[in-house]
């Protein structure tokens, strides 16, 4: 295989991406005013446009997600014309651009929510540690209300609504997120979930969640236009492993892939301290998955290369690389140093750290 596939164009469904390279989605917390996109994330994602493909940031389908301060929502017309800047400023530089929904679940603290939120989860389990709250610093995660089994089907209408309203905003797809121990992936492990009805107790139930919203947002919006997210061990947001985690997460893609959505997304976040997923079942995923497979956690130029060679992944997810360096393609291509990220600016307002990182050129 040739040794530079990396920089080549890749399909994906019915689309040509220009390379190989995915900038994996990463939350960075400058919607500042009403949880609204605003000019300077415009000015973001266009630097970054020479990606194969840019996911978004996490954004809330609905009030009730909005557990961190200043993520953006794609739940009003106002949220969807602050969109139509970004996707037409990424377009205009012959970009691809997903957007990934993100709802935060237990995740968060009152203070942050919009008005109308409110903290809801599978279960009334609170999640370990605290949460940044711009109104009074750090605050411990408050128990969730257990939601009802109407309010569960409520917030899969808010996924399939704000999935007609990316593409109205120009967006190329969706990315669900059903990983970070976020709604999707709270309703999956048994240790957030521990509903009696029809979302919770067997796997195949805990499964349903994530099922019925891929299903119904690919009926609304075309499979091919739809991927998912998911990290298996991932510890983030107090999730922990279970047993099991191989043949839930084997079942859950096999009934994924049965809904036509067109790639799943692999995070191993053990280069973040979590417990690495195990090769066999990265291969396992893969094998079971029919369509496109991207693949994210910890890679470099070579490594990332490597998987393409060696056919562990169809696409390749970069992060921090991607957040600071917007011209991150062309610097692995030629092979040049890289600008290191500044931790302290990620989730801060205005422009540093976020649209201030120095191109090569």
């Amino acid at each position: 295989m040739n040794d530079r596939t990396l920089f080549e164009p890749a399909t994906m469904g019915s689309l040509t991406l220009r390379n190989h390279l995915v900038m994996a989605p990463m939350t960075r917390s400058r919607a500042v005013e009403a949880n609204t996109p605003n000019d300077l994330m415009a000015e973001y994602y266009a630097q970054r446009a020479t990606a194969g493909l840019i996911i978004t940031e996490g954004v809330s389908p609905s009030p009730n997600g909005t557990g961190y301060p200043r993520i953006p929502g794609i739940w009003n017309d106002r949220q969807v014309d602050g969109w139509r800047k970004v996707t037409a400023a990424v377009h205009g530089k012959g970009g691809c651009i997903f957007i990934q929904l993100m709802h935060t679940g237990r995740v968060g603290h009152p203070l942050n929510l919009t008005a109308g939120g409110e903290l809801l989860a599978p279960s009334a389990i609170a999640a370990e540690g605290e949460v940044w709250t711009d109104a009074q610093g750090m605050q411990a995660h408050p128990a969730p209300r257990a939601m009802t089994e109407a309010e569960v089907d409520a917030a899969i209408e808010e996924y399939v609504q704000a999935s007609r309203n990316a593409i109205a905003a120009g967006f190329d797809g969706v990315e669900l997120h059903g990983a970070n121990g976020y709604l999707m992936e709270q309703f999956l492990s048994p240790q957030t979930n521990q509903r009696t009805d029809r979302f919770g107790g067997s796997v195949e139930n805990r499964q349903r969640f994530i099922v019925d919203v891929a299903t119904r947002v690919a009926a609304a919006i075309g499979g091919e236009r739809v991927g998912i997210r998911l990290s298996p061990y991932g510890a983030n947001a107090g999730m922990k492993p279970y047993p099991g985690i191989p043949e839930t997460y084997h079942t859950l893609v096999q009934r994924l892939a049965a809904t036509g959505i067109q790639y799943i997304h692999i995070v191993d976040h053990s280069a973040m301290g979590a417990p690495e997923v195990p090769a066999s079942l990265k291969a396992d995923l893969h094998q079971a998955w029919p369509r496109t497979y991207i693949v994210a956690g910890g890679f470099d130029g070579s490594t990332a290369e490597a998987a393409l060679d060696e056919g562990r992944g169809d696409l390749v997810a970069f992060g921090r690389q991607f957040l600071a360096n917007p011209d991150l393609v062309a610097r692995l291509e030629a092979g040049l140093p890289l600008n290191s990220p500044d931790f302290a600016s990620f989730y801060t307002p205005g422009p540093k750290g976020y649209t201030d990182y120095p191109t090569a050129g």
